[in-house]
């Protein structure tokens, strides 16, 4: 008669042995444990929703073609989505650079971050205009007021740079918050 040690470890050796059946279907080597050692098996899950050997958790399925194994475009084949992601783009970006206005070089060591915020929220509020479903000429205004900014930034982005344009960079995020006041349906 077995006993109830014995009966647990003959059910976690069989359920063991069954997850690396099928689990060990790759043709890869297992190189993520060092030589000699093997790494453990999970029993969380079913073996029906677990992932292939050769693929990390939360990655894209891989798709085998001509002996090779890729991840899948995951854009190629997706469904369209609702376009309600530009709006939400412009009103991110909107709330980002708005985040902005109560904040200043006055602060000891503030102004590095500060100005450098200003630039990321400026040119974050330029991608979504340009990419909003109303498109680029809804937004002329403040697009081009941001060209105007990018030109005498002319990419350069470092401090001392910005430093130096400490009154364009502000004055074009003042600018394009006044226009974006204007124009409400824009970022609710």
């Amino acid at each position: 008669m077995f006993t109830s040690s014995t009966r647990s470890a003959v059910i976690v050796a069989v359920a063991l042995a069954a997850l690396s059946v099928s689990c060990g279907t790759s043709d890869k080597p297992d190189t993520s444990a060092p030589t000699g050692t093997t790494a453990p098996a999970s029993t969380t899950a079913p073996a029906s929703t677990t992932a292939p050997a050769d693929q990390e958790v939360g990655e894209a399925p891989t798709t085998a073609g001509a002996g090779e194994s890729r991840p899948a475009d995951s854009t190629q084949d997706a469904a369209p989505t609702p376009d309600t992601t530009s709006v939400e783009l412009v009103r991110d970006a909107f709330a980002g650079l708005q985040a902005t206005l109560n904040d200043s070089c006055d602060a000891p060591g503030n102004c590095p971050y500060f100005l450098g915020r200003v630039y990321d929220e400026l040119q974050r509020m330029d991608r979504a205009m340009k990419g909003d479903k109303k498109g680029p000429g809804h937004f002329r205004e403040p697009i081009a007021l941001i060209g105007k900014l990018n030109g005498a930034l002319d990419g350069d982005r470092s401090f001392e740079n910005l430093k130096k344009h400490q009154s364009l960079l502000i004055g074009t995020r003042d600018q394009i918050n006044a226009w974006m006041q204007g124009h409400p349906d824009d970022y609710r």
